[in-house]
């Protein structure tokens, strides 16, 4: 395995990326479907599609942190919290799919209800691949490409010290060797 600094697994290529969010995604949709179908025969769907959902997406969440983006480790909270608003998104998208089902079809069977929720589900986890993969988790792909430092956006004060316009009045002297704004703008 390839490594972008000394030890550090370096971020898995688009397509190795979607085939493992497929494989992990894929597998907890699953199992979640199979979830949903017996928990509505005790609550009604809408509940069940919610307390199904939360649970796959911690374990999705999981999933995606340590294997399918290649950041190692835990996902932090602020990326669960992320991944769960993608995830509030694919549920209003299966709400809204079982929902224009029961207005279309008087008493679908258990088999296109499963059909209409995968269905469902597959067009949502598609999306959310997108915003998992550019949003959520790629500040910590940057984080490892980097070396473990993250660029973060630079200050006003920082980008005035690279450019042709003086210092603010106040502030220490730059060298005479020119730093680019990434050198001043990263954290450890």
């Amino acid at each position: 395995m390839e490594t972008a600094q000394a030890g550090h697994p370096a971020p898995p290529g688009t397509l190795t990326a979607f085939a493992r969010f497929v494989l992990c995604g894929g597998g907890v949709g699953l199992a979640a479907g199979v979830a949903v179908a017996a928990l509505a025969s005790w609550m009604p769907w809408m509940l069940a599609n919610a307390l199904v959902t939360t649970v796959s997406t911690l374990l999705a969440t999981e999933l995606h942190a340590r294997f399918t983006f290649g950041v190692g480790g835990h996902a932090t909270w602020p990326q669960h919290v992320q991944s769960a608003g993608s995830a509030a998104a694919a549920y209003a998208v299966t709400c809204a799919a079982m929902l224009a089902l029961d207005r279309l079809t008087a008493a679908p069977g258990a088999l296109l209800e499963q059909a209409v929720y995968l269905s469902a589900s597959g067009a949502a986890g598609v999306a959310r691949f997108a915003v998992l993969r550019l949003v959520v988790f790629a500040r910590r792909q940057a984080r490892s490409a980097a070396g473990g430092r993250a660029a973060v956006p630079c200050s006003p004060v920082a980008r005035s010290r690279t450019s042709a316009v003086p210092a603010p009045a106040g502030t220490a002297p730059v060298g005479t060797a020119p730093v680019g704004p990434a050198a001043l703008c990263r954290i450890a």
